[in-house]
């Protein structure tokens, strides 16, 4: 039976309803500034008596008024009503994966003080000081987790200073030798208690464990482990280990044949749930499966479904809630502890992105089209708003969004997330942005739709409508619809976008003559293939962290076995010629898209020389294309810090607004150097002296 919560209805109609009141007097656009500074949550957890719910909220500072660049930063919050939460820790504490001690009297959370390594903390919930529970000398610690009685903190951490690499490093003798040198992560146990437990006890593991939890009877532990910690093993070769605590043996061993993702253990101990492919060919981990814990034994309880589940948490009566992606909607789904289905929950247009419960309180993480991720609480058949970040968000006035779904030139039905200009498209059709979403695993929500390198709101707000295409090779839709890119590089999966742009143009929306293409990883590969071979059908383009060559990106990222298994299903030197024919490299002499790319200097899943490819070719073959080449410094495979994304946000706007809203290709492009907010740091606004040390 699921808690009925007594609420304050005052405080929850002014959180949820006052909003609209608040639009309708001070409507405004939004802007890359607004962007910068969304504040959203991130990590939860329920206390076992399920009286509070912690809660991390996570923003990034806010360089458009001046505040120092860096990467995100969270808060540690406990709430016990909608409205009512308070911060629990300094603003200088930085927490990292919090959770409640198993007594409920402590909400834990790892943390890095100073130079010291990372180490497992708590705070009491009644208030008082944090204090340090558990380290490991010399290792920071990555994950950890309480035995039931809590009286021991198992902790997964680093390998360890190599002594020798250390001595000779500081001799000059730093040579890498690339993909022979790893270390495995350890696994200790340490003694909670009034003191910290100088000597935690090292437990060993089988091979390279990236995750791990503990049964809620303290006898075994549950690892994921892979032949070494290279990304391409993870994805392939990932599995999941029953391990004795008191003898260190494995007891079974979970021989899933793909990628595997969350990994729960049940209440009584006897199951896992686990969300995993199906096959090696599966794209993706999308389909719940129970596991026997005696014997590793496995079954599917989704297979075939046209959807994606997304996270899993078993409930207390030991029924197992599964938050599910249908298309670009999301269901809560209640599993009995069988794999019947119990119950089919309609969030009503919320997009539910993460899960946790305990007690008789389920909380789960959402978002919506309005609001980035809040925490939620089921409530006798509503999920209630517990949290309320961004209230500046009342005074946006938004572009309507909404599923839109189109037939495919080859018949295939296929749909994803339209925003309409504010105020409606125009008599002629709008200037459309195709934002196109990575990996292709993944897939676009009836969510949340706006961040630093998602034009969204901030492209409704000036009038641009937004398309973000589920094509194929998304998940949300099945496995065979997944699998429908595959060994079709550059074919129906970007076709579909072509076909989209045609739906739009059809029903009045998009202006099939100012249409841009923009998006990251094989988003930006897409980008690449509408500047080039698809030329004629794009009139800008924003290119991110993407894929200009298959031939070298086969030699030079990170993940060539997961290429292969899931996406080309053939290795370059079995067809060259087909590999650089489905390169955007191989087609600069249809370029007639002005594209701006950008790209992280320490990217390792696609190598910046990719966009450099492009753009050289570009430069010397057609050299009255207007063409950007943006590097990022420090910056990996997407943006992390708060100035790097402020700075990528201005830039693909003005790249829209000069080649796309007017429609003219030969336009000259933007200043080098974006204009900032008056209030950053570095404006022409801002009167600090260049030589300060500040």
């Amino acid at each position: 039976m699921i808690r009925v919560i007594a609420k304050p209805l005052a405080l929850t109609a002014t959180l949820l309803a006052g909003a609209s009141l608040a639009a309708a007097a001070q409507a405004r656009p939004m802007t890359p500034e607004d962007v910068a500074k969304l504040e959203s949550v991130g990590a939860m957890a329920v206390s076992p008596d399920g009286k509070r719910i912690a809660y991390t909220s996570s923003a990034l500072p806010d360089v458009t008024e001046g505040e120092d660049n860096g990467s995100f930063k969270s808060q540690l919050k406990i709430v016990t009503a909608p409205g009512f939460d308070r911060s629990f820790l300094p603003e200088d504490v930085n927490p990292g994966d919090i959770a409640f001690s198993p007594d409920g009297g402590m909400v834990t959370f790892t943390w890095s003080k100073g130079d010291e390594d990372t180490a497992v903390w708590g705070v009491p919930v009644d208030g008082g000081t944090y204090v340090k529970l558990a380290a490991v000398e010399d290792t920071g610690v990555r994950d950890y987790r309480f035995s039931p009685d809590g009286a021991t903190i198992y902790m997964l951490t680093g390998a360890g200073e190599d002594k020798q690499r250390t001595k000779q490093a500081k001799a000059g003798f730093n040579a890498r030798v690339y993909e022979e040198e790893f270390r495995p992560a350890r696994l200790f146990s340490a003694s909670v208690g009034a003191e910290i437990d100088e000597n935690p006890r090292e437990i060993a593991l089988p091979g390279f464990v990236s995750a791990f939890d503990i049964a809620p009877d303290g006898s075994f532990a549950i690892v994921d482990t892979a032949p070494t910690p290279l990304v391409d093993d993870s994805y392939t070769s990932k599995r999941v280990n029953v391990i004795d605590l008191q003898t260190g043996a494995v007891r079974a061993v979970v021989e899933t044949p793909g990628k595997i993702e969350d990994v729960e253990i049940s209440p009584d101990g006897r199951q896992l749930s686990l969300i995993a492919g199906v096959d090696k060919n599966d794209p993706a981990a999308t389909t719940v499966h129970l596991v026997d814990t005696a014997t590793g034994a496995f079954r599917a309880l989704n297979a075939g479904a046209a959807e994606a589940a997304t996270d899993t948490e078993w409930l207390p009566d030991g029924r197992l809630a599964v938050t599910v992606d249908i298309g670009v909607q999301s269901r809560l789904r209640i599993y009995n502890a069988d794999g019947s289905v119990a119950e089919e929950i309609d969030p009503k247009g919320l997009i539910l992105t993460g899960i946790e419960a305990a007690g008789d309180t389920i909380a789960v993480r959402a978002d919506s089209p309005t609001h980035p991720s809040e925490l939620f609480v089921w409530n006798n058949g509503n999920f209630d708003r517990w949290t309320a970040h961004n209230s500046w968000l009342s005074e946006i006035t938004f572009g309507t969004q909404r599923a839109y779904t189109y037939i495919a030139r080859d018949g295939q039905q296929v749909e994803g997330v339209l925003i309409e200009p504010v105020g409606g498209a125009p008599r002629g059709g709008a200037p459309t942005i195709m934002n196109v979403h990575g990996g292709p695993e993944a897939h676009e929500s009836n969510g949340w739709q706006t961040a630093y390198s998602k034009p969204g709101q901030m492209a409704a707000a000036q009038g641009y409508a937004v398309f973000l295409p589920n094509y194929r090779g998304s998940t949300g839709y099945g496995v065979a619809f997944a699998k429908q890119h595959q060994n079709d590089y550059a074919g129906k999966e970007f076709n579909d976008i072509v076909d989209a742009k045609r739906a739009l143009v059809a029903d009045g929306i998009t202006d099939a003559d100012r249409t841009g293409i923009t998006g990251g990883s094989y988003g930006g590969y897409a980008s690449a293939w509408g500047a080039t071979a698809l030329s004629d059908e794009y009139a800008a383009s924003v290119m991110f962290v993407g894929i200009s060559n298959q031939t070298s990106k086969f030699g030079t990222g990170d993940i060539p076995y997961e290429m292969y298994n899931v996406h080309s299903r053939k290795w370059p030197w079995d067809d060259w010629m087909g590999m650089l024919e489905v390169s955007p490299v191989f087609h600069v002499d249809k370029a007639n898209t002005p594209i701006l790319i950008m790209h992280g200097e320490e990217d390792t899943r696609v190598d910046p020389g990719q966009s450099l490819e492009l753009y050289r070719s570009l430069k010397v073959r057609k050299p009255e294309v207007p063409v950007r080449l943006v590097f990022y410094p420090g910056e990996g495979h997407g943006n992390r810090l708060a100035a790097s994304r402020y700075d990528y946000s201005l830039r693909m706007m003005e790249w829209f607004d000069t080649y796309l809203k007017t429609g003219d290709r030969r336009a000259a492009m933007p200043d080098p150097r974006p204009q900032l907010a008056d209030g950053a740091k570095g404006s022409d606004a801002d009167n600090l002296d260049d030589d300060s040390d500040d």
